[in-house]
């Protein structure tokens, strides 16, 4: 069944009908919430969409057209509302409107993961329980652009249509498996998580992925790279893969390392956008790193946890995690889900001694800790 074109939606883009939605908030017992945000297409991303589903009664309410939200954000807050992976939704949330939820959090991805169900993404799990097919037309749209098409607010709709149906019976099957416990205290851990500030450090944002394989000299042409495209990327408000991708630094690098007196016309082509003040700088870019002096190269990162491990607690961590592995096969769920790796690595260094000690040194849930405290007393003999 394809449900693009089914029933409506009120588009709330004015406060009166604003406000009648507040009303409407209050009386509620619960409500379906997801967010639609432009990441994809600027630097500063924020909140373009927020999609309500209230009763069978579906809402989306656009940031963008000058409402005064903060009633509708106080009024939110304070209710029970259902997201599906609201870790993301609740920290961009967060960082446009200030928005954080006071009421009870109920997560479809999360109740998924515990259940053991492996295909976890909305889509998927509307199609195991309710054998509904939605779109995915709108998942690269730019949600910035005014006005939306009807196929970008007919698929916004549809990410909170059915939420709350699927955390009904989903609920109704971490019940049958005695999981609601673990299901509370997961979703509690994600919303006080989302409240938390990540800010980047400077000196370590430019470490993308693959940086650790680089020499200390290579290590300053990304470095100087990774500057040239951010600055660029802030100027122009637009995400930095939009400006120049990360495979395209590593080839530049590796050949500018390799061909220091050759011009850059040279080198590996570069992509139609490079050109006026932004080849220039590049050309900057690359020239402070090959004239940089081998003392202000960058260290290579050595990515260790406190001191090598010895052989005795290697052999923990292994024990360990082959018990946890046995338990979550019992249990039919990832051991990622029961206890991720570095928390065990973390547990086999500090031993500890006691549900309490195992959360706090693995960083664990009580639910996880419970369930591996017997496999953690028998790898420390």
């Amino acid at each position: 069944m394809n449900t693009s074109e089914t029933d409506g939606f009120v588009y709330v883009r004015d406060d009166a009908v604003l406000k009648a939605l507040i009303d409407r908030i209050d009386n509620a017992a619960r409500i379906a919430v997801d967010t639609e945000a432009d990441s994809l297409h600027n630097y500063f991303e924020k909140v373009c969409l927020i999609q309500l589903s209230i009763d069978g009664a579906h809402y989306l309410v656009d940031p963008l057209a000058g409402l005064e939200l903060r009633g509708f954000l106080e009024v939110l807050a304070a209710k029970p509302l259902i997201f599906h992976a609201g870790d993301y939704d609740l920290r961009i949330l967060r960082a446009s409107t200030g928005f954080r939820p006071s009421g009870d959090i109920f997560d479809t991805m999360i109740a998924a993961q515990l259940l053991g169900i492996e295909q976890i993404g909305l889509a998927a799990l509307l199609e195991r329980c309710f054998a509904v097919t939605i779109g995915k037309e709108g998942q690269k749209s730019d949600w910035s652009q005014r006005p939306l098409s009807d196929k970008q607010l007919h698929y916004a709709v549809n990410d909170t249509r059915y939420l709350a149906a699927l955390a009904e019976r989903l609920a109704e099957e971490l019940h049958a498996k005695g999981r609601l416990g673990w299901h509370s205290e997961s979703c509690r851990a994600m919303v006080q998580a989302s409240g938390r500030d990540n800010p980047r450090d400077p000196e370590e944002a430019w470490r993308i992925k693959g940086a650790g394989r680089l020499t200390r000299r290579q290590l300053a042409y990304l470095r100087e790279l990774w500057r040239w495209r951010d600055l660029h990327a802030r100027r122009v408000n637009r995400p930095p893969f939009m400006i120049f991708g990360n495979q395209q630094m590593f080839d530049l690098l590796h050949w500018a390392e390799s061909h220091p007196s050759d011009p850059l016309d040279k080198g590996p082509k570069l992509p139609r956008n490079i050109h006026s003040s932004l080849l220039t700088t590049m050309v900057a870019a690359i020239a402070r790193a090959a004239a940089m002096p081998p003392a202000q190269w960058p260290e290579v990162k050595k990515h260790e946890r406190g001191d090598a491990p010895g052989a005795e607690s290697v052999q923990r961590a292994n024990s360990l995690r082959s018990a946890c592995t046995e338990i979550a096969k019992e249990l039919e769920i990832s051991p990622a889900v029961l206890a991720p790796r570095a928390a065990l690595e973390a547990i086999a260094r500090s031993q500890p001694r006691g549900v309490e000690e195992i959360m706090e040194r693995g960083g664990l849930l009580r639910w996880q800790a419970e369930l591996i405290r017997a496999a953690v007393e028998k790898s420390m003999g």
